[in-house]
């Protein structure tokens, strides 16, 4: 089912702004002298590899930690409006490439994927700020843990949930934060989750609405995921 706040959630004043552009952590250090070059590029493809995987789904528990919401702070949009419109057309031809599925297949699946009326998500610092069309809501928020999911074809996701400790009483009780991560960096787009029932959220597989930072443009955005 697409998210969307209840018809009576008609409460709070306008979003707050903050205008950061998450951007990728973990530059290497430039500390090695030369005769170290060769097993640094080593290191490198290792990590690298490792990131792949962990991107992918593949990871050992181990390598799983908290992690605060400053990670998901920023300004943020939906990308459902740029699938509508056909922005995102070049990425579903993309994947139907290489893929199993025809573009209008894989259009009709993320669909169902991105399927949102919460155009902007706003965080700062523990405040989260949701608006639609219909509304504007805001909560505090609290780490409450994660959890780890095994999906079908056997990779697994880190869903890390926040709990409402204040704000408006019609936004929700619980969020859930996806983004291929498994440990403290801060995020370049993420997969929400939200609602008033957090077991319920974890069997939510089918609809992600999904964010990304909203300084991008649809064209900026589209090059991003052709480029993974």
């Amino acid at each position: 089912m697409p998210r969307t706040f209840p018809l009576t959630s008609l409460t709070l004043a306008a979003a707050l702004a903050l205008s950061t552009t998450p951007a990728l952590a973990g530059s290497k250090s430039s500390d090695h002298g030369h005769s170290h070059s060769h097993d640094d590029h080593a290191h490198d493809h290792s990590q690298d590899d490792k990131a792949e995987a962990i991107y992918k789904g593949y990871f050992d528990d181990a390598d799983i930690a908290p992690r605060p919401l400053s990670d998901w702070q920023g300004d943020w949009q939906s990308l459902y409006p740029y699938l509508k419109d056909g922005t995102l057309d070049p990425v579903m031809a993309h994947k139907a490439e290489s893929g199993d599925k025809s573009a209008a297949d894989y259009r009709a699946y993320y669909d169902t994927g991105y399927a949102t009326d919460v155009d902007r998500i706003t965080i700062a610092g523990d405040t989260v700020t949701f608006t639609s069309v219909r509304a504007t809501l805001t909560g505090t928020y609290a780490s409450d843990g994660y959890e780890i999911l095994t999906y079908a074809k056997g990779n697994r996701g880190v869903r890390y949930t926040f709990a409402k400790t204040g704000g408006d009483a019609d936004a929700p009780a619980y969020i859930q934060f996806s983004d291929h991560r498994i440990a403290p960096e801060p995020a370049d787009h993420y997969h929400l989750y939200w609602g008033n029932d957090r077991a319920a959220l974890l069997d939510e597989v089918t609809n992600w609405p999904t964010y990304y930072p909203a300084a991008l443009s649809g064209a900026a955005i589209v090059a991003e995921m052709l480029a993974h």
